[in-house]
C-alpha cells in the first residue's frame, strides 16, 4: 500500500510532467482521424508542453513520423491480403483472431498502466455507422477503458461520435466502454442521445464540436508546392467506398456499384458543362479504388473528354488534403470529415450524408437543405440542390465563417475542461480561456 508522502510526491511528479497516451484509429490513412488527434497534440503542447507523449494506434509508423512522438501498433495481428480457403484456413483464422485478440487486450493494459492519462481524440469510434465486428474497435475500446478503470489511469473519449447499436454484444461493448471512461464528451447531441438510448446515464456529459474545428484554416492550400493554380469553377468532389451499414451485409457489391453509377452520373452533368471537377476523399487507403472506378468510367463515356477538367491526385496528408479542398470552389461529399474540411475552408458544401453525424454537422451550420441520404441519393435532386448552393454561395460562405469561428471557441473552451479533469494540479501554459454552456461529466 502506498503511504500518503509517497503519494503525494507521485502526484506532484505527474502534474509537473505527465505521461499522456494517444489512442486510436491514427496514422491508417483516414485524415478525419489523423485531423483529431492533429487538434488534440496542439492543445497538448501548447497547454502542457511538459507533458511526454506516445500512441497506440493501426498506423504507428506515419504518426510516429509525421507527428515526431513514439507510438506501438494497436493491433498484434494484421489480416492477411488473401485469405485461404477450405475447412482447415477457416479454423487457422478463428485461431489466430482468438489469439490476438487476447494478445492485444494484454497489451493495451500494460500500456495503458504506464500513463498518467489516455485520450481519445474524437473520432466516430464508438459508432457502427460502416461495416465492424464487435471484436475490432468495440473491443479495443472496451478494453482501454476497463484497464484505465483498473489502473487509476484516467481514459478521456474527447468529442467522440456514436449511434444507436443494435447487435447485442457491440452495443454493451460500447457503453461499457463509455461509462468506464473518467471523461467523456460527444461531438453533437444525436451521439449523446443514441448513448442515453442505449442505457448511459449522459446527465452530466458535454456536447462539443468536433475537435478539427480547433485547427488553422489559414494558408491551407499551401501544402504541396509546385501544384498550378485551379481553375475557376472547379468543382470538389470527394467519394468512399459507401457499401451500406451493418445491417446491409451481403449487399456491398450492389450498393457500392450503385453509389459508383450515380456519382459518375453528376460528375458527367458538371464537365459537359465544362466544370473541372476533382477527385478526391479523407481516407487514400480504403477509397482510393473508388476514386479510380469514377475516372476510368468517365474516360470510357467521354473518350474525348479534355483530361485538365478530371483531377485526381493522391492525398497522403492531411495537409495535402486541405490543399486539394482549397484549390475548389465548392465541395459535394460523402464522408463526414471530407465535408467537414470544406466548411472549415468556409467552403459551401453539400453532404451525401451515410450517418446521422452528417445531417446534424449540416443543421449546425446551418446548411440542412444541403444535405441528401447517399443510400437513396437522387442526382437529379442533388443537380438542383447543387445548383441552389452555387446561386447563394456569398451568403453561405459568411455564414459558414461565423460558424466556424463559433465552433473554434467551444472547442478552446472543452480543452480547459478536460485540462481541468486530467491535469487538476498542472499549471496551463496558457490563459483558462471562454468556458462552454455545458458541464462535462467526469468519472
Amino acid at each position: 500500500m502506498t503511504s500518503p508522502r509517497r503519494l503525494r510526491s507521485r502526484t506532484s511528479r505527474r502534474a509537473a510532467a505527465p505521461r499522456v497516451g494517444l489512442f486510436g484509429l491514427l496514422g491508417q490513412g483516414n485524415l478525419g482521424n489523423d485531423g483529431s488527434l492533429e487538434a488534440v497534440l496542439g492543445y497538448l503542447r501548447a497547454d502542457h508542453p511538459n507533458a511526454t507523449l506516445d500512441a497506440l494506434c493501426t498506423g504507428p509508423e506515419v504518426v510516429s513520423s509525421r507527428y515526431g512522438m513514439p507510438a506501438a501498433p494497436l493491433r498484434w495481428r494484421r489480416p492477411a491480403r488473401q485469405q485461404a480457403s477450405g475447412r482447415t484456413a477457416r479454423a487457422q483464422k478463428y485461431l489466430e483472431l482468438g489469439l490476438g485478440v487476447g494478445i492485444d487486450a494484454f497489451r493495451t493494459a500494460s500500456w495503458v498502466r504506464r500513463h498518467d492519462a489516455v485520450i481519445v481524440p474524437g473520432m466516430g469510434v464508438l459508432e457502427s455507422t460502416v461495416p465492424m465486428r464487435p471484436w475490432q474497435t468495440p473491443c479495443s475500446m472496451f478494453v482501454l477503458s476497463a484497464s484505465g478503470r483498473l489502473f487509476g489511469t484516467k481514459v478521456a473519449l474527447v468529442s467522440v461520435g456514436t449511434n444507436v447499436i443494435h447487435e447485442r454484444l457491440t452495443r454493451w461493448l460500447i457503453t461499457a466502454a463509455a461509462r468506464l471512461a473518467h471523461y467523456r464528451s460527444y461531438r453533437d447531441t444525436v451521439s449523446r442521445d443514441a448513448m442515453r438510448q442505449m442505457g448511459l446515464d449522459t446527465s452530466g456529459d458535454a456536447v462539443y464540436p468536433d475537435v478539427v474545428f480547433s485547427l488553422p484554416a489559414s494558408g491551407a492550400g499551401q501544402a504541396a508546392p509546385g501544384a498550378g493554380q485551379p481553375a475557376p469553377g472547379a468543382v470538389g468532389i470527394g467519394v468512399m467506398d459507401y457499401c451500406g451499414r451493418n445491417d446491409d451485409r451481403g449487399r456491398d457489391d450492389e450498393i457500392r456499384s450503385a453509389y459508383i453509377e450515380k456519382m459518375t452520373r453528376f460528375a458527367l452533368w458538371l464537365v459537359d458543362k465544362g466544370r473541372p471537377i476533382r477527385l478526391f476523399t479523407s481516407d487514400g487507403v480504403a477509397d482510393a479504388h473508388i476514386v479510380q472506378a469514377i475516372g476510368a468510367k468517365l474516360r470510357e463515356l467521354r473518350p474525348e473528354l479534355d483530361p485538365s477538367l478530371v483531377i485526381a491526385e493522391p492525398v497522403p496528408s492531411l495537409g495535402e488534403l486541405m490543399r486539394q479542398t482549397a484549390s475548389v470552389d465548392t465541395v459535394v461529399a460523402t464522408r463526414y470529415h471530407n465535408v467537414l474540411y470544406a466548411l472549415l475552408l468556409d467552403k459551401p458544401a453539400l453532404s451525401l450524408s451515410y450517418a446521422s453525424k452528417c445531417d446534424e454537422l449540416m443543421a449546425e451550420m446551418g446548411m440542412s437543405r444541403f444535405c441528401q441520404p447517399v443510400k437513396s441519393l437522387d442526382v437529379t435532386r442533388l443537380i438542383e440542390q447543387f445548383t441552389e448552393l452555387e446561386s447563394d454561395s456569398a451568403r453561405l460562405r459568411l455564414m459558414i465563417t461565423e460558424r466556424n469561428a463559433a465552433k473554434a471557441r467551444l472547442v478552446r473552451s472543452q480543452f480547459t475542461e478536460l485540462s481541468a479533469a486530467l491535469f487538476p494540479s498542472a499549471e496551463v501554459a496558457r490563459p483558462v480561456r471562454e468556458r462552454g454552456p455545458a458541464r462535462t461529466g467526469v468519472r
